[in-house]
């Protein structure tokens, strides 16, 4: 049986669970939270593999630009993915990366980009499923009157990521006027 590495990481939002299989990251998600346990589920059944906890390069590579996103100096993440899901959650996690840090897209937006303007529902589960959390940035997807919705870190932790990255944008505003 494959084994699938794991390791824990408290951010300033909440602790995350980080799985790696082989020299890339599966998994990134809120410990402890029922959505956590869903995907760790999915991506065992997948790989056909078993958790251990143990560190690889790819697991300190995680954490190191993890560290590096949440003091503001990581805007973009260059880390090896490999999200485990159906063909159409992989092309709404694909399309999630192209949100620009500091900016935010609605689901209906997104399912728009994807051409499939009624899509809305489906796009929204899909992004539910994003076992991939910060890294696939589910957390600049906001309801289309602009309040925050469902995130699988909780409502607390998606105000602070769009803060942390707001604050950043208009840090480098102010510097470059």
């Amino acid at each position: 049986m494959q084994q699938i590495n794991i390791q824990y990481y408290n951010s300033p939002c909440g602790e995350l669970i980080l799985a790696s299989v082989g020299d890339d990251l599966c998994l990134c998600d809120w410990n402890e939270m029922p959505c956590a346990e869903r995907n760790k589920l999915r991506v065992s059944q997948y790989m056909k593999a078993e958790f251990k906890i143990e560190t690889t390069p790819i697991l300190e590579l995680a954490k190191k630009q993890l560290n590096e996103y949440f003091t503001g100096i990581r805007k973009i993440f260059d880390i090896p993915l490999r999200p485990i899901g159906t063909d159409f959650q992989k092309k709404v996690w694909h399309a999630l990366l192209n949100i620009p840090y500091g900016e935010t897209r609605s689901y209906k937006e997104i399912a728009i980009s994807m051409g499939n303007p009624n899509g809305t529902r489906a796009v929204a589960g899909a992004i539910g499923a994003n076992g991939i959390s910060i890294f696939i940035p589910c957390h600049r997807v906001i309801g289309s009157n602009h309040c925050l919705t469902g995130f699988a870190g909780g409502l607390d932790a998606k105000r602070r990521l769009l803060e942390l990255e707001a604050e950043q944008e208009q840090h480098k505003k102010l510097i470059f006027k």
